[in-house]
């Protein structure tokens, strides 16, 4: 298998990345400076970006042969309509640019994923533990034992499911660092799925 240039963009302090290893080449765009240090505290090997994930995907993804995207998704969330609170906002609309310019102009594997969101998505992604996925490759369904990190407020539990600690930095609302993260064994899975056709057009 050769060394893949990766692209992990809206990469926050990196569960989905947690468990993919040192063997590939692997570029990290966040807009949190703070988030991204701890995020380079974690993997001093990745490149690591600070600035605008969105330009930066549309001005780079030709480099790349892997994407992974994990835009933001407080105005897709369930949440959003089930608090009456709540300021109303439009859907942040970039996450289908995103799938759509992928789907349309990226020659390689990529996985944009976000929340399972109040609305019918207007472009079908795949569903995997609480988590839409909009990819070319198909996720071969599975269970994972976990809690719905949406539920837990303890930092400290938040931490050990996740594997993170976080007790060194200030700054930052950790627990919401933490619940931003997906479940590094989810990230793995998703991953290895993709190399296995990545391999198959070898």
């Amino acid at each position: 298998m050769k060394r893949l240039k990766i692209l992990n963009i809206y990469g926050g302090i990196g569960g989905n990345r947690k468990l993919w290893g040192d063997d590939h080449d692997i570029t990290m765009v966040e807009l949190d400076t703070d988030i991204a240090t701890i995020y380079q505290d974690f993997f001093p090997r990745d490149k690591v970006i600070v600035g605008d994930a969105h330009q930066y995907l549309l001005d780079h993804f030709k480099e790349f042969d892997f994407i992974w995207s994990s835009p933001p998704c407080p105005t897709h969330s369930r949440l959003s309509i089930a608090n009456i609170k709540a300021k109303v906002r439009y859907p942040d609309m970039k996450l289908y640019e995103e799938v759509l310019l992928l789907k349309h102009r990226f020659k390689g594997k990529y996985v944009v994923e976000n929340v399972v969101s109040y609305y019918e998505p207007l472009i079908k992604p795949q569903e995997l533990q609480r988590h839409y996925f909009w990819t070319n490759f198909y996720i071969t369904p599975k269970e994972f034992q976990s809690e719905n990190t949406c539920t837990v407020n303890d930092r400290e539990r938040l931490s050990k499911i996740f594997g993170f600690n976080l007790d060194g930095y200030a700054g930052i609302d950790k627990r919401k660092a933490l619940r931003n993260c997906v479940l590094p064994e989810l990230g793995l899975y998703i991953f290895e799925q993709s190399l296995k056709e990545q391999k198959a057009l070898i």
